[in-house]
């Protein structure tokens, strides 16, 4: 997949998981369902370790009340594409 393409979909999961704040009384339970299949996304949209921890952060973040605001698709993206450290030069980018 694009960077950019898993960028926008890291968005809409974002959104996804905001979702449960505009059903009151249902929202919290919506997290129920929610927060192991975050996590389980996570893992399968950013593999090796980075992604197994991210899954369980993103589970964490989910499954815990007020914590759906923080963007976690988001922020491995961002940790991914632009703060991690190139751990050598793929001669395709040169």
């Amino acid at each position: 997949m694009n960077k950019y393409k898993k960028l926008v979909f890291s968005i809409v999961l974002d959104a996804v998981g905001c979702l449960s704040f505009l059903i009151p009384g249902i929202g919290e339970f919506s997290d129920i369902v929610w927060a192991p299949l975050s996590g389980y996304i996570m893992t399968r949209l950013y593999k090796g370790n980075a992604g197994k921890i991210a899954g369980v952060i993103a589970f964490t973040e989910e499954a815990l009340p007020g914590l759906d605001v923080v963007p976690t698709f988001t922020l491995m993206w961002l940790y991914t594409h632009v703060f991690k450290k190139k751990e050598g030069i793929d001669i395709r980018e040169v």
